[in-house]
């Protein structure tokens, strides 16, 4: 079923048809006739060579953070660039938070904003009058 893949390839991720999973191949034991798998969650199993070829699997690409299943990975494996901070970077100044206003806040007193009172409970309205 899986013609199209061939030969267990150590390293090299594969999807699962039927059940959606993605795994790469960790060992292929010539003596036994086994291929070690390890799937995205962590999880090894072994696949007998005869049920490898009856697989439906296609070639994956790794996922984005393939390191997930893996324990022993060192940041120079990643392939990042510039990941350390340098010293220059620490003595830049914090930029200050502001206080900003929304274009619908109006930071006047309520009486200069609404001098006529028109916005106000009929009571306060009457009493501001009443002045």
């Amino acid at each position: 079923m899986n013609n199209a893949v061939g030969r267990a390839q150590i390293g090299q991720w594969y999807l699962r048809w039927d059940k959606g999973e993605l795994f790469h191949v960790i060992a292929n034991d010539e003596r036994t006739h086994t291929i070690a798998i390890q799937t995205f969650d962590g999880d090894i199993d072994e696949i007998d060579e005869a049920a490898w070829q009856g697989l439906p699997i296609g070639f994956a690409e790794p996922p984005e953070d393939w390191t997930g299943p893996v324990d022993d990975v060192e940041v120079d494996d990643l392939g990042y660039s510039e990941t350390e901070m340098q010293a220059e970077d620490w003595e830049e100044p914090l930029e200050p938070l502001r206080k900003g206003v929304e274009e619908w806040q109006d930071e006047r007193e309520e009486s200069d904003r609404d001098p006529e009172g028109e916005g106000m409970p009929p009571l306060l309205r009457d009493e501001r009058e009443a002045r």
